[in-house]
């Protein structure tokens, strides 16, 4: 798209007009034109009320005229929505007495014989709404707008929307709605030196990060200042929300943090690097389904609040830091190793001290779920440091659970409609059900699992991970037949229980047409669509994990291998690449990868998402069922090929590769 889509274009377009043949006429439009044009270091009032500033100094002509506080430094309540708008009111006020003070004096005020057309026309820029009903888009302070905006995975806008101007020439980029606008959050870090153990000196400072970047732009670049894009992306956001959002659906163990609060995060000054990496960029690798249904959650309502308030929540995440360092970067040598080393000896140390003095259950297993569930997101799988493994500590956090008595929270929420599951619980379900496949167990939950089954009721599964709630029960039900199988169960009755199983998950197949483009016309992901397409390739996913378990199970039959080339084609409908969410499906993509033939649409499909996915295929849990299947299929395909269907279970290749990651 060209750069006439800017503000700042009018100017732009009015030097470059055909068919003109008066000057003054054309020296008038470049000067009509040009009134348009936003300015790039007006003061903040005026950018609050989009109008156009004369920047004036110490204070512009028009915040003088009015009465207004002239702010050229950005003040405090520009990057909180809730303080923006309070502050529009205030502005507004002032100008209504201004407005009115002036036709007092003038002598004008209206009377009963004040014809209609004056006393009740709809208010302009020139009255009392003081033009902020901007013409662009409709007003941000609209109360028919929703509250939020969208935000594509590294937290840039959409600001390409087709109704406010032409189509874009580029495919659109992925983005998704979410609750929170963007904002900037201040971090506190504070360091103390000893000598021989005395303390000497404490440093302290203060790093902001930003929910908010530009979105990557082909032509001329968008303007690079931030309040400009904000700006316009704020006025434009009404337009961006595509289907109704579910706000605050879990109950978070801490307070929600608000835009302006400084997090005070106490870190020595050899880990800022960690701490700033961690925010920067692997903070918006975790929960990304839960970012596209609330934008800003993750980081608000779950990392932040644990970072500042649990010390062992904080080393797990500086140490995750220093392997996803270590895994993009490709750092090799004694530091980085060590920093990795350090932190995760330091959070298996507290966690061990926390499990001793039996307090705190809430914060160790947060710190615990982030130890399991944080590795799925970075590392490689040839990283070869000294590690627990991930069911390890997945036992003291199921103690932990229980506990706090989380399962019967859950449970307590069957048939209310409005009711917010522990956040806590909802993601030890995710692990507890998929980690369940992993080991060939039965879940730990799998009774509470099976209550909210028969209940229908869901316990924010789908908003967290993606994959219907329903289709997660029924997955551990899976799990707990194979359990089963694998203490040798009668053929007979594993047989009939697969029959019944096969039936329930027939009853959640939506109606045809169900699966459909996750974009809207402005291309803007559709969250709930989104949440039916990735539960259509877990329900594909749960199908081949069920057949599976039949005796003398054989991946070349013609059932199984429709079955892998359904889920071929239902992943045509996930947003692929870097902002995707390819990493959000290892699971079923391993599932059905394992059991593909040579000659099946889903390696092609496989190899091609992980092309578009680049260096990110590499490493978590995507880069660990890449390396998986490729050994699964070099064994598999070298077997079928001299004419031995039997296939080797991709279980046990990672048994015989030492790996005992959770792959979800």
């Amino acid at each position: 798209m060209s750069s006439s889509s800017a503000p700042s274009s009018a100017g732009k377009l009015s030097s470059n007009m055909v068919g003109t043949t008066n000057a003054a006429n054309a020296a008038a439009a470049k000067a009509a034109a040009k009134m348009h044009r936003r300015s790039r270091s007006g003061c903040f009032t005026c950018r609050l009320r989009r109008k156009k500033c004369d920047e004036g100094k110490p204070s512009c002509k028009a915040c003088k005229h009015l009465g207004l506080k002239c702010e050229y430094k950005r003040p405090m309540w520009w990057s909180n929505n809730e303080q923006r708008r309070n502050q529009k009111e205030v502005i507004k006020n002032i100008i209504k007495r201004t407005k009115l003070n002036e036709k007092t004096a003038n002598g004008t005020t209206m009377s009963a014989s004040t014809p209609p057309s004056l006393c009740h026309s709809l208010p302009t820029s020139d009255t009392f709404s003081d033009g902020m009903g901007c013409t662009r888009a409709p007003s941000v302070d609209s109360q028919l707008s929703l509250d939020y905006n969208n935000f594509n995975q590294i937290s840039a806008p959409d600001l390409y929307n087709s109704v406010a101007m032409p189509p874009p020439m580029f495919t659109p980029s992925f983005t998704h709605p979410g609750q929170f606008a963007p904002y900037e959050v201040d971090i506190k870090t504070e360091s103390q030196m000893f000598i021989n153990d005395v303390p000497t000196r404490r440093d302290s400072t203060i790093s902001t990060f930003s929910t908010y970047q530009a979105p990557p732009v082909i032509g001329d670049p968008f303007p690079t200042e931030n309040w400009v894009q904000q700006d316009y992306f704020e006025s434009r956001r009404e337009s961006f929300a595509e289907e109704p959002l579910d706000f605050q659906v879990f109950d978070f163990p801490h307070e929600s943090f608000s835009p302006s609060h400084q997090a005070m995060i106490q870190v020595d000054e050899c880990d800022q690097h960690l701490l700033n990496h961690f925010i920067d960029n692997v903070l918006r690798l975790i929960f990304p389904i839960l970012e596209v249904n609330q934008h800003g959650s993750a980081r608000s309502d779950i990392i932040l609040p644990a970072l500042e308030s649990n010390k062992t929540y904080l080393h797990c995440c500086l140490s995750i830091s220093a392997l996803h360092l270590k895994a993009t970067e490709r750092i090799q040598g004694e530091q980085i190793d060590s920093d990795i080393l350090r932190h995760r000896f330091a959070t298996i140390t507290e966690l061990c001290e926390a499990l001793r003095q039996d307090t705190n259950h809430a914060q160790i297993l947060e710190a615990a779920l982030g130890m399991i569930f944080f590795q799925c997101s970075v590392g490689r799988p040839d990283d070869c440091l000294p590690d627990i493994p991930w069911h390890q500590h997945f036992h003291p956090a199921i103690e932990l659970v229980q506990k706090l008595d989380l399962p019967a929270q859950l449970v307590a929420m069957n048939g209310q409609p409005h009711s917010q599951p522990p956040f806590n619980m909802t993601l030890a379900s995710w692990i507890d059900i998929l980690g369940a496949t992993m080991l060939g167990r039965t879940p730990a939950f799998a009774d509470t699992y099976r209550e909210k089954l028969i209940a229908d009721a869901p316990s924010g599964l789908a908003e967290l991970m993606g994959c219907d709630d329903r289709i997660m029960y029924l997955i551990s039900e899976i799990a707990c037949l194979e359990a089963l199988k694998l203490d040798n169960m009668d053929e007979v009755q594993l047989c009939a229980h697969i029959k019944l199983l096969g039936d329930q998950i027939s009853l959640s197949e939506p109606p045809p047409g169900t699966v459909a483009n996750a974009y809207s016309s402005t291309g803007a992901i559709r969250p709930k669509q989104l949440n039916r397409n990735m539960t259509a390739v877990f329900r594909l996913a749960a199908r081949i994990y069920l057949c599976s378990l039949v005796p003398d199970f054989d991946r070349t039959q013609g059932s199984i291998a429709n079955l892998v080339n359904a889920m071929s084609d239902a992943m045509e409908f996930i947003p692929a690449g870097s902002d995707g969410f390819d990493r959000s499906l290892v699971w079923p993509l391993l599932v059905a990868g394992s059991v593909s033939l040579p000659n099946s649409s889903f390696r092609t499909m496989f190899s091609e998402r992980a092309h578009r996915l680049g260096e990110a295929s590499e490493f978590g849990s995507f880069g660990r069922i890449k390396e998986l299947l490729k050994d699964v299929w070099h064994i598999n395909d070298s077997a079928l090929a001299k004419g031995d269907k039997q296939s080797v279970h991709w279980r046990n290749t990672m048994q015989q590769k030492g790996w005992e990651f959770l792959l979800i």
